[in-house]
């Protein structure tokens, strides 16, 4: 199912968001022990996720990680984890912090360790973004990975995409739809068709399969600009 939300601007979406994503917190916040929020990277989220960081939560109570991450250091330019520290952690500095890359491993063997040592469970609130080719966290269709990715049962995936760079390590489609609550914020009138013709028919892309996921329902904050 899929909850359509438009807001006129991207201020209005990023704030009208991060209210949405409190309340989805705070609500978990009493029936679980410590939920978890994974967010996603890229320029969109920015003001969404530093708003959030500074409303008033138990943020001691909740875990944040990402809903993926590039193959890089932290302190990267193109790290997700880099984008979230100078965000949403710099408000929400209680939180615990799960990062998806460890530098000091081998990729495939992280991952690896990931599904095998994950003890925080599934997301109770996912924040997801996409491509104008369909994809969401990291699971691109042009990837070597991407027929593991539809069928894998595993939590997190490694993907190394054919036209965007960076090894990446990604929840995958089994783990998102294990999520709580699910959000998407997307802009733009080419974003919105991308979507509309995702839902309209199953197609061979990331955010079509999580649309036509049953039991799934993706709350979307879309912003025209």
């Amino acid at each position: 199912m899929v909850i359509w939300r438009p807001f006129a601007t991207r201020s209005e979406q990023s704030a009208a968001l991060a209210d949405a994503v409190a309340a989805a917190l705070d609500d978990a916040l009493d029936r679980v022990p410590r939920p978890l929020l994974a967010v996603s990277g890229g320029t969109s989220p920015r003001a969404f996720l530093a708003r959030l960081g500074m409303l008033p939560l138990a943020w001691e109570q909740v875990d944040i990680t990402l809903a993926d991450d590039r193959w890089l250091p932290p302190d990267h330019a193109d790290s997700n984890a880099r984008l979230v520290a100078e965000t949403l952690l710099a408000g929400a500095a209680t939180a615990r912090w799960l990062p998806l890359v460890d530098m000091a491993a081998k990729p495939k063997v992280h991952v690896r360790m990931l599904n095998d040592t994950w003890t925080h469970g599934a997301p109770s609130v996912c924040v997801l973004g996409m491509g104008e080719d369909g994809h969401t966290a990291s699971l691109f269709a042009d990837a070597p990975q991407w027929p593991h990715v539809n069928t894998t049962d595993d939590r997190f995936v490694l993907v190394q995409p054919a036209q965007a760079p960076y090894l990446r390590v990604s929840w995958s489609l089994a783990g998102l739809r294990e999520a709580g609550r699910c959000f998407l914020q997307i802009q733009g009138v080419a974003k919105r068709a991308v979507f509309e013709a995702a839902q309209s028919a199953d197609q061979d892309n990331a955010i079509s399969r999580l649309i036509h996921s049953e039991g799934v329902t993706l709350d979307v904050f879309w912003s025209e600009e």
